[in-house]
């Protein structure tokens, strides 16, 4: 395995009453487009690796360590007495194939809540301590089910041997649209006649690619009289009249699945002017959840909470939320207007 190191147990025997006087091994090495043994001393790439562990008695091991793609072939040992000389045959030489650690993970693609395992391995066998990496992060699951941060480059390696990863291997986790976000051209205040474009985006993989937009008035009461409005990320709507106040609803869809996002619009107008205002996100009553204390309005909203959605009807002067119900007091002639984001 490469990067690991590895031992060739060897022994020789010469005539009795001979003295050896030199051992050395070598290794088949191509060279000018020839074949010939190298010994190893003569090879820079084993200086500081390869170590003779025999004697000049009967033991002839060699230790090779952090073995490398290039330490493959053929071994071959020698020894020389005061009389004669033994050199190793083809029959006799040490072959060594070095294998890299491979990682694998199945499967390769996968969506959102299927299993995930993980293997490290080499084509010869399992290695019994391995430490696993994403994106260069330790992993401690080697089963487990996708999640869309999953997504991201394995590798693993011989604990103890961490500097040594093998080559990454991609996970792919598709899933439906996520964190949706509805996102208006013109934050503030925007003259009657002026344009307010909402945007609509969403995370997902692979990206989204049909954006649908369904709209309801403010006459309505409930979501079945949502109507399609428009396709695209984009929603294009004419110069800003008072037929525009309403629920928006934007739905995203890929391969994977489908998910919606909706926004409230609702105008603002005096006697003599109309105009759309759009307040933070932090102003809002969300069903179920409270992010941010409301703050006081003195206008009277067209919007009231019907199933734990925003729905177009009547709700005089917002003035705060609580954990699922929005709550109003007072009375005004005019009307504020909001853009919540639900």
């Amino acid at each position: 395995l490469r990067g690991s190191s590895v031992a060739f147990r060897c022994s020789y025997s010469y005539r009795e009453g001979e003295t050896v006087r030199e051992t050395a091994w070598s290794k088949g090495h191509i060279k000018q487009h020839n074949w010939k043994r190298v010994e190893l001393s003569d090879l820079a790439s084993y200086e500081n690796r390869s170590v003779y562990l025999g004697d000049r008695q009967h033991n002839c091991s060699l230790a090779i360590h952090d073995v490398q793609g290039n330490d493959s072939g053929y071994y071959y040992f020698r020894f020389d007495t005061d009389t004669y000389g033994w050199r190793s045959r083809a029959g006799e030489s040490v072959h060594l194939s070095v294998t890299e650690l491979s990682a694998r993970v199945h499967p390769e693609r996968v969506r959102a809540g299927d299993d995930v395992t993980l293997e490290c391995g080499t084509s010869c066998y399992r290695p019994p301590g391995t430490v696993w990496f994403k994106d260069g992060r330790p992993v401690a699951n080697l089963t487990f089910q996708a999640q869309p941060g999953d997504s991201g480059n394995y590798s693993c390696a011989i604990e103890g041997q961490e500097s040594d990863p093998s080559d990454p291997v991609a996970l792919d986790v598709q899933y439906a649209p996520l964190n949706m976000s509805i996102e208006v051209s013109q934050p503030g205040d925007v003259a009657e006649g002026s344009s307010v474009n909402p945007t609509c985006s969403a995370v997902a993989n692979p990206a989204a690619d049909n954006y649908t937009w369904y709209g309801a008035s403010v006459s309505s009461s409930s979501s079945s009289a949502m109507l399609w409005v428009g396709s695209g990320q984009v929603l294009t709507l004419p110069p800003g009249k008072a037929s525009h106040a309403g629920l928006y609803l934007c739905q995203a869809r890929n391969s994977v699945g489908e998910n919606s996002r909706e926004a409230l619009l609702t105008g603002y107008h005096t006697d003599s002017e109309y105009m759309y205002h759009r307040l933070s996100q932090n102003v809002q009553c969300l069903p179920g959840v409270f992010q941010e204390q409301c703050h006081d309005y003195e206008n009277t909203m067209n919007m009231k909470n019907i199933n734990n959605h925003l729905f177009p009807g009547h709700l005089n002067n917002l003035a705060s939320c609580d954990h699922n119900t929005c709550v109003s007091k007072g009375e005004s002639n005019e009307y504020s207007s909001m853009i919540a984001v639900q």
